[in-house]
């Protein structure tokens, strides 16, 4: 057991530093754990037109999602050409409970928010849920999510996974045998 630099991070504070301070401005890489997104509106913008930003400059994209996103995120997703040509990558595994936003393998959130407007605090105080989490620059932690998320993307848990036989696109399958994880009709991609 050893001490890390944390920030804790509630209300708006989640919004303010994980969607606007560190999300938006990511210059390699974004990536997302979260049992529930929506298109939350991000400083006017929605946060598929940020995504959409994000592949303009390169950034690559990743969100592990417990299910298929809201259909208002997906329509918002269709308008993006960016994201629909691969510009955001989404893997489906039902077992996605963390909540986690890791930025360019530098910067980490863990919490309770899932990347909703009510989750990360940008709606109105009682509007918002009662959300904590922390954020921290340590490298070793950074390091232990960031094995825990590319082993739930590569599927490295799903040979062994006991609920596998009622899941609806096991990651670990070959491409021609995915179905049900559709880039909105494409497989692989959101």
């Amino acid at each position: 057991m050893r001490s890390i630099e944390a920030d804790l991070l509630f209300g708006s504070e989640l919004y303010r530093t994980v969607v606007l301070d560190k999300l938006a401005h990511a210059r390699e890489s974004v990536w997302i754990s979260t049992a529930n997104v929506k298109d939350m509106h991000v400083e006017g913008r929605s946060i598929t037109a940020l995504f959409g930003e994000l592949a303009a400059r390169k950034v690559e994209l990743r969100v592990l999602h417990a299910e298929l996103p809201s259909r208002p995120f997906r329509a918002s997703f269709d308008k993006r050409r960016r994201l629909v040509a691969g510009g955001l990558d989404l893997k489906i595994c039902p077992r996605v409970h963390f909540k986690a936003v890791i930025v360019d393998g530098a910067w980490a959130y863990l919490g309770s928010a899932n990347l909703t407007g009510a989750g990360l605090g940008a709606r109105a105080d009682r509007k918002r849920n009662f959300e904590l989490g922390f954020c921290t620059e340590d490298f070793d932690t950074i390091d232990r999510v960031s094995a825990l998320y590319q082993a739930v993307w590569s599927g490295a848990e799903c040979a062994p996974c006991k609920v596998r036989a009622h899941c609806p696109d096991p990651i670990g399958e070959p491409a021609p045998r995915r179905t049900s994880l559709i880039r909105l009709g494409h497989a692989r991609r959101l």
